[in-house]
């Protein structure tokens, strides 16, 4: 699983936006959807460098994908 370390959920929450991902709803954790896709963001900060690398896989985009979205 690759490794993003030292992301604030506030800013992978936008980076996810800017992928075309919207927030479905939010509580502990922020839930964002997209076609088919379904994400759960915890509000941790940062968030798991494991975690995050997760998350990014699951919403279909690589490493450096992502960290240009940052």
């Amino acid at each position: 699983m690759p490794r993003i370390p030292g992301v604030n959920h506030l800013r992978a929450v936008r980076a996810l936006e800017k992928a075309g991902f919207e927030i479905a709803r939010q509580g502990k954790h922020i839930v964002m959807t997209k076609d088919n896709r379904i994400l759960t963001i915890p509000r941790h900060n940062p968030i798991n460098a494991f975690t995050m690398g997760g998350i990014v896989r699951d919403a279909g985009l690589s490493v450096d994908e992502f960290k240009d979205l940052l």
